[in-house]
């Protein structure tokens, strides 16, 4: 079992900064999320989009944001489970919580943060009939590691920029890569669409627009997709394939998070934003756009603002019998876990003649 003194739900922005706010404090921090690397939607949906209203930064890049931010927290040493998503959260005899995963992994800790964004993201999915056969056996919606393509032929669908980001990575180790869109435009960063174009000339990506997959074949595991053309004249052809990834895009939903007892409004975990955004079960917090009060403004910012508030709550609830006293970074400097230290510049008081 996994042990630590806040479990954070979700590795989005908020939940990374969570665990920098916990670590000046001397608390540790481990984190679960369902996505296979940390930085929520920022890394997974849009990780070239530039995002303005960072202080500090007229513009910067939203994958860019999360290295900031996993550099940030470095020297205090989180943990991680990902790719498993959040399944159940039970209360123990001794005040503290065990939070189980989709894949049996379970951890406790004194104080659960749900930070998990819009809620756990589920891939949007094709519709074809026999689609859940070859789940695990030749369809897939994520890439875990992209190696397991290695010298495979490989097929993905979609117009977005994991799907174009997804082919230009696997034409340089599969053995084939195919990318359906059903339009001939792309919706990804233009340097990527252009990227594609370039690798389509050179014959490292097959690239076969307006279509769409229509029907999946295999025996045990998938061995085949069909590929309807549109134009004028409709054209159904058959690939033989190891693998068809669709890349959609995801859809939030708080998931299992809903059947926690958690007080929910319009889809989202009700909290004291008067205090220390703390739920209505008593040692559980939840931060950032997951949640909801009066005001709410769901803003990287603001997450930031709650996780800061939810971790002195937290050490108090931790260590109810000290009394913290808060000391600038400007002053205290930060200290790691891993031994690093910043130290604070001195301030120098001269006399005055």
């Amino acid at each position: 079992m996994i042990q630590t003194d806040i479990l954070i739900i979700g590795a989005g922005p908020t939940g990374l900064f969570a665990v920098f706010e916990a670590g000046l404090l001397g608390l540790r921090c481990h984190i679960i999320d369902a996505l296979p690397q940390p930085g929520g939607q920022l890394a997974e949906l849009y990780p070239k989009k530039p995002i303005y209203d960072i202080p500090g930064f007229p513009e910067v890049l939203a994958g860019e944001l999360v290295e900031n931010l996993m550099e940030q927290i470095r020297p205090f040493q989180p943990g991680f489970t990902l790719g498993e998503r959040a399944e159940t959260l039970e209360a123990l005899e001794d005040g503290t919580f065990q939070v189980t995963t989709s894949e049996g992994t379970a951890h406790k800790a004194p104080v659960v943060a749900i930070a998990g964004g819009l809620g756990s993201f589920e891939p949007r999915k094709p519709l074809l009939d026999n689609l859940s056969r070859y789940e695990g056996k030749g369809v897939a919606y994520m890439l875990r590691d992209p190696e397991d393509y290695s010298g495979k032929r490989v097929v993905i669908a979609g117009g977005g920029d994991s799907a174009l980001d997804w082919s230009i990575y696997l034409a340089g180790i599969a053995a084939s890569v195919t990318l359906v869109h059903r339009r001939n435009e792309f919706r990804g960063a233009l340097d990527s669409v252009e990227k594609v174009g370039e690798l389509k000339k050179q014959g490292k990506i097959r690239l076969i627009t307006p279509a769409e997959v229509i029907k999946l074949e295999g025996n045990g595991k998938l061995e085949s997709v069909h590929v309807r053309v549109a134009g004028e004249e409709e054209e159904d052809m058959q690939l033989e394939t190891d693998a068809f990834i669709p890349l959609f895009g995801l859809t939030p939903k708080l998931g299992p998070l809903a059947n926690w007892g958690l007080e929910i409004e319009k889809n989202a975990i009700k909290v004291n934003n008067a205090l220390d955004y703390q739920t209505n079960i008593p040692g559980v917090y939840a931060i950032g756009d997951v949640n909801t009060y009066p005001g709410k403004l769901k803003l990287i910012l603001c997450g930031f603002h709650e996780a800061t508030l939810m971790c002195q709550s937290a050490y108090q609830r931790i260590y109810p019998e000290k009394r913290y006293v808060m000391k600038y970074t400007t002053v205290g400097g930060i200290h790691g876990f891993d031994g690093s230290v910043k130290e604070a510049p001195k301030t120098v008081v001269k006399p005055i003649d």
